[in-house]
């Protein structure tokens, strides 16, 4: 097998005796060699079976020649736009543009185009008018039936009818592409080729398919998308999925297959044990590094899936809800060729996945019964089911920190707090607080009003709260003094000013401004999205109150953030429109001090300026220099989750 970088260039091709490759990968990623991307994992498998494979990172999208280096392949172009969405890569929720790729050599953002898997995919086409073109990764997986655009803020058709694609092959696509390179490579046409799970396509006809509302009832009543989405969303399960079929007026319809089975641990193996070279290819040296590599380079994947099943994340979507894992040695193994890198400091970075403390599916039933269609394992409470065990994770992460020039093994990929509360076992939680956190473990609660919770998927503040003091407890048996930081998340369909003033006084009785704060993003296909668009829950049909408008989505944000001197203004409209004046003042209970002859700044006493824990009080106090601590000094978070 290869052990160098697969092809780049024809001369790369023509080094290796190739005449024409079987399979060219366009990807809108630098090409990095390292099985946290996905192009890396398809490119290396369909290499390992035999076929020949080239990468296309990042062409030129103006330029037909650009994705012609290796002339037509035998059996199809493979189209990714990455390991992100290009539009989430390239915008803020404020739909601002960012300032730094990190997919890209050096940062550089604007070398991959918006939606680029249609931009790729079309530029094929108008190059090669019958060559097979198979769609991939998180952002063709996400729009494969009709979906909600946010940054158009419209209802958009399958990306199949605007990217001239055959075929999407969505989610962790291992099977399918495998399944799809075999039938091509026997000469079957790729319109014939219709049974494939993890698969969409077009046809004119939709036999044995569940039929849901047409894209033209879609765009004219914004319910039947909800309940197009609902049916969507209890069909991700492969063992009880459907197959289903959206109409297009004379265009036929689009057909999803069901999911591909998930992989068995000795295939996860198979698929982290290929040869690949595990950082990005040496012709971006003198552009600059990649700088998604830095965090991953010494990173090690566990699994993949999650039963979360938060509805603003759409993994359920995407990898589904079976967790699926890599063996022991399999881990250990990349862990000891890690230790032989010249560039090993001996800090392995994580070991997760989308959830660290997921190593076995759910409940046992899974494996050949699929996950429930109307039931959460964790949401609302856990299942009776549930099989909530760390005892191989911790396993692991023993083996690996004993390991030979491991210093330290850190998880960063976060944990599921109610998860560990549901293990009746201590001994995950002591030992993550001994060995694993570095001062401060990030968790996401991402809210503390649980009506907020409720629509996000996510269990009651009061389990949140029940992890801090088992943490505390841990790391008082370990001697010491580590905080948990919470990620929080403002402007989530649901969730009020009322709300949101709630989570900034939780935030005040804190005593620090967090810097984790997202604005609720509608992307793709998730159940959050289908809310933000509707207005309603599709699991209930009943109307949800939407923050939609940039400024009520700022003044959310600001709350959490309301120290900041810079979102005085905001703070106080909010404050205002939630008619809570009581939190303007200078009283400690206050987020704001009152400027000059506002009618809030009645009442002030002498010796009061300064004590206020609002903002104004505190940018007051940096102008007189009266903090108390040497200049440039940032205050510690000393104070987060600490007991009143």
């Amino acid at each position: 097998m290869n052990r160098d970088f697969l092809p780049v260039t024809r001369e790369d091709m023509e080094k290796r005796g190739m005449e024409q490759l079987d399979f060219v990968y366009v990807s809108g990623d630098a090409y990095v060699d390292h099985p946290s991307f996905g192009a890396a994992i398809i490119t290396r498998l369909l290499e390992y079976y035999g076929y020949r494979v080239g990468v296309i990172a990042q062409p030129d999208w103006k330029k037909k020649e650009s994705i012609a280096v290796f002339g037509e392949p035998r059996l199809g172009f493979l189209v990714s736009a990455g390991n992100m969405d290009s539009m989430v890569n390239h915008y803020t929720v404020a739909k601002k543009h960012r300032k730094q790729d990190a997919y890209s050599p050096g940062g550089i953002m604007g070398l991959r185009p918006d939606r680029a898997v249609t931009v790729y995919s079309n530029l094929i086409r108008q190059t090669y008018k019958h060559t097979p073109i198979i769609l991939g990764g998180i952002e063709a997986s996400l729009r494969r039936l009709a979906h909600y655009d946010y940054w158009s803020d419209s209802l958009k058709r399958s990306i199949l009818m605007d990217s001239g694609a055959d075929m999407i092959s969505y989610g962790m696509g291992e099977r399918s592409i495998l399944e799809i390179a075999e039938q091509l490579n026997r000469g079957v046409p790729i319109q014939e080729i219709t049974q494939v799970a993890g698969t969409v396509y077009r046809a004119k006809t939709a036999e044995h398919a569940r039929i849901l509302p047409s894209f033209e009832e879609l765009s004219k009543d914004r319910k039947k998308y909800g309940e197009s989405f609902l049916i969507q969303y209890q069909n991700t399960d492969p063992f009880t999925g459907q197959v289903l079929a959206e109409e297009y007026p004379n265009r036929g319809y689009v057909i999803q297959n069901p999911p591909a089975k998930p992989l068995t641990q000795k295939e996860m193996d198979e698929v982290y044990g290929l040869p690949y070279q595990r950082t990005y290819h040496p012709m971006y040296e003198k552009q600059g590094k990649i700088p998604a590599m830095e965090e991953i380079k010494f990173s090690i994947t566990s699994n993949r899936g999650c039963f979360g099943g938060c509805n603003f994340c759409a993994l359920a979507f995407h990898q589904g809800r079976i967790v699926q894992t890599r063996s022991q040695e399999s881990m250990l193994e990349e862990a000891r060729d890690y230790v032989k890198e010249p560039d090993f400091k001996g800090y392995i970075h994580d070991v997760g996945g989308p959830t660290a403390d997921f190593r076995h599916p759910s409940c046992k039933k899974q494996m050949k019964k699929g996950v429930c269609t109307n039931r959460q394992c964790l949401f609302p409470e856990p299942c009776p089911n549930l099989e909530a065990d760390h005892r191989d994770y911790l396993e692991v992460l023993r083996k690996m920190r004993a390991l030979p020039g491991v210093k330290k093994v850190f998880i960063r990929s976060g944990i599921r707090f109610d998860y560990v509360n549901a293990d009746p076992s201590p001994e995950f939680l002591e030992e993550l607080a001994k060995y694993h956190v570095s001062g401060q473990l990030r968790v996401a609660p991402e809210h503390v009003s649980d009506q907020v919770l409720y629509y996000m998927g996510k269990p009651k503040h009061q389990v949140y709260e029940e992890f801090l003091k088992k943490f505390r407890r841990a790391n008082e048996k370990a001697g010491k003094k580590q905080y948990a930081v919470p990620y929080l998340m403002s402007s989530h369909p649901g969730c009020t000013l009322k709300d949101a003033v709630q989570l900034a006084e939780y935030v005040r009785d804190l005593g620090f401004m967090p810097e984790q704060v997202q604005d609720f993003y509608p992307t793709p296909s998730t159940l959050s999205t289908c809310m933000y668009y509707t207005g309603t829950d599709p699991r209930t049909g009943k109307e949800v109150y939407v923050p939609r408008t940039y400024r009520e989505k700022a003044m959310q944000r600001a709350l959490i953030q309301y120290k900041n001197p810079e979102n005085y203004e905001l703070v106080k409209e909010a404050l205002l429109q939630a008619k809570r004046e009581d939190l303007i003042g200078y009283e400690r209970k206050c987020l704001i001090r009152p400027r000059p002859g506002e009618p809030w700044a009645k009442g002030k006493k002498k010796g009061e300026e300064g004590k206020s824990y609002g903002i104004q009080g505190k940018a007051n106090r940096q102008n007189r220099g009266e903090q108390g601590r040497k200049p440039g000094k940032k205050r510690t978070i000393r104070n987060v989750h600490k007991k009143k």
